[in-house]
């Protein structure tokens, strides 16, 4: 602990400096005032699109304008960006927008990072906008730093003189480029070595409505940071920003520009030097604080390497497992009471909406075969979820591993099955609530210390209304092998959809084998194939071999029941509970044919692709997110 405050204290120090010498400010979102509900199609295709915008910007050239049912979206780039940094940019405002202005029916963020080669814009509006002025509402930045009051009138004078130039620039359209609003320059001031001005304005504007928009953002910048040493002003529909150090890359390959008309006549008032005169002692002064500052440097370098280290080997001893979305790790509570604490990885892409999916849904949700969530943290760029401790790990630990499967007699199977099948029917019909889990695998079933089941991982699940049975998606989410055939096709999810992936589930427990084992077909269909021979035993695992044949064949059944490829004729989690409690004669129905899902080209290649990386790839451990137009 005492590591990570250190390395905490020097990182902060480190961020504090970087910021003292830079005066780096960074644009931040602006959400409108008008809200949507969450959960809705709008809220779903919002989602949808802005996930789009990282990738179709760069293959269209800088500037994207879409529209997905009433979500109406563009993103921008600086001109002559690299390509690289135009995606990552575009792709953090667009995550930024999803956290920072959930529910909002319109937003956008000016997002200009000093530390990177680029800057970006990304809106949405749930009106049309392509081609409409937009001024309001406006973000406003001024330079941390203040100019000396005698020099505030004359800088003024020689801004504006630079800020005319550049606006004209900017405003006139260059027809060659799909960035056609751009201008940038630099110039020298009487009391500022350098200023820098750059200007944009969203390329679907006429060149008089840019030029309106960046006439009012330098009149409300002269009014507004006319003390400052720079400033940014930003609009939906154009960019200002002026400082006296280059940011963002755009002004690499400037050359510096002669002080604009009235910047001489001031130069005999000022004490500029004319010339100057080199002298030994100089260098002396110049090489000794840099050599001080080297050596400072390397001494903290070292010692964050090696505290890091330490830090990560701590980390890593309390490891329990890692996913798509983050690391899972073992902590203490002051009380003495054990934890699991899940930390979203940075990047991670679909973490943000997962995030805000599970805590809205656990905080609700009690039932004994539901991991339990105890907290959560959103600050500072962290995104961490606490849970009860579940000891035992998940279920694929156990059922897939060869020395731990044994442990899992035919009385703990039964066990988790029925938890599971609770846990899911407490979700369906008895909560509050009406939930779709929509990634129900092995790997999220958690088991406590006497190995009953705790079904966890709520990041993709979707909230229903009691008199709702049925949903459809554009953005199709979750694990390939374990998504029920209209899920995959149609984007149609259901009630029904989670018992397909249910039956998946109990076939693997009962055979002790993976549905990624089956490549061919998969293990529904295997099984199906099996049942139809009259030998539905020949999938029973070998450790299983001593146990009452009839008991595990009535279970087979149940799953062949649940992934059928007719979702109507699957039975109702409450059905299956029912079927599962009763030890004496019932009668099941008899199951028809089961689904056969084949994979979508391009989760093949990508599949192939894996494959050839890391020879431990697996299409049913990861979770993933395909976009079906519409």
């Amino acid at each position: 602990m005492e590591n990570l405050l250190l390395l905490r204290l020097y990182c902060y120090l480190c961020f504090f400096l970087l910021l003292t010498i830079n005066g780096v400010h960074t644009i931040t979102y602006v959400c409108g005032d008008e809200n949507f509900s969450p959960n809705t199609t709008y809220d779903q295709n919002l989602e949808a699109l802005l996930r789009s915008l990282a990738s179709k910007v760069i293959t269209e050239g800088g500037f994207y304008n879409a529209s997905l049912g009433r979500v109406y979206a563009l993103s921008l780039c600086r001109k002559h960006y690299e390509a690289q940094d135009c995606g990552r940019c575009v792709d953090r405002a667009s995550r930024n927008l999803l956290t920072q202005c959930q529910g909002k029916t319109e937003a956008y963020h000016w997002d200009s990072e000093t530390f990177e080669n680029v800057s970006c814009l990304v809106r949405y509006s749930n009106i049309p906008t392509f081609g409409k002025l937009k001024l309001e509402p406006l973000l406003n930045i001024p330079h941390s730093n203040v100019l000396p009051s005698l020099n505030v009138t004359r800088i003024g004078q020689e801004f504006s003189a630079r800020a005319n130039q550049t606006l004209e620039v900017a405003s006139k359209a260059d027809e060659s480029s799909v960035l056609k609003y751009y201008g940038v320059s630099s110039a020298e001031f009487t009391d500022i070595p350098e200023v820098y001005m750059l200007m944009q304005c969203t390329p679907d504007l006429s060149s008089a409505d840019c030029y309106h928009c960046l006439k009012e953002s330098v009149a409300y910048n002269q009014e507004e940071n006319q003390k400052r040493k720079g400033g940014t002003v930003a609009r939906p529909s154009c960019y200002f920003r002026w400082d006296d150090y280059s940011f963002a890359g755009a002004f690499d390959e400037l050359e510096r520009v002669a002080a604009p008309p009235g910047h001489h006549q001031h130069l005999e008032d000022s004490p500029v030097k004319r010339g100057r005169i080199f002298q030994p002692w100089s260098v002396v002064v110049i090489v000794i604080p840099l050599v001080i500052y080297l050596v400072v440097f390397v001494a903290f370098f070292l010692a964050y390497r090696r505290m890091r280290r330490r830090f990560r080997a701590q980390i890593n001893e309390n490891k329990l497992g890692q996913g798509g979305f983050g690391s899972v790790y073992k902590g203490i509570l002051p009380c003495g009471k054990e934890i699991a604490v899940k930390r979203l990885a940075r990047g991670s892409g679909q973490g943000d909406l997962e995030f805000r999916n599970e805590v809205l849904l656990l905080t609700r949700l009690q039932h004994r075969n539901l991991v339990k969530l105890l907290g959560y943290c959103n600050e500072g760029g962290e995104e961490i979820l606490v849970y009860e401790l579940v000891p035992n790990s998940s279920l694929d630990h156990f059922i897939f591993d060869e020395d731990n499967r044994r442990l899992l007699t035919w009385d703990v199977r039964s066990r988790i099955i029925e938890g599971v099948a609770r846990g899911l029917l407490y979700l369906h019909e008895d909560s509050q609530l009406r939930i779709i889990h929509r990634d129900l695998k092995a790997s999220n079933i958690l088991l406590d210390a006497d190995m009953n089941p705790k079904v966890a991982d709520f990041g993709m699940a979707r909230l229903f209304n009691m008199d709702e049975t049925r949903g459809e998606t554009s953005r199709v989410v979750g694990t390939y092998g374990y998504m029920a055939p209209e899920y995959v096709r149609h984007g149609q999810f259901s009630a029904k959809s989670d018992v397909y992936s249910f039956g998946v589930m109990l076939l693997e427990m009962i055979s002790g084998e993976r549905n990624k084992n089956f490549e061919v077909e998969g293990l529904p269909a295997f099984a199906w194939k099996r049942w139809v021979e009259g030998e539905p035993e020949s999938i029973i695992d070998t450790y299983l071999s001593e146990h009452p044949i009839n008991e595990i064949v009535k279970l087979i059944q149940i799953g062949l029941l649940c992934v059928q490829e007719n979702a109507a004729k699957r039975p109702t989690m409450n059905s299956i509970i029912i079927w599962l409690a009763r030890d004496g004669p019932i009668t099941i129905p008899k199951p028809t044919e089961a689904a056969f899902v084949s994979l979508p080209l391009s989760v093949k290649r990508s599949m192939n692709k894996s494959k050839d990386k890391d020879s431990k790839f697996s299409v049913d451990k990861v979770s993933i997110s395909v976009l079906y137009p519409r």
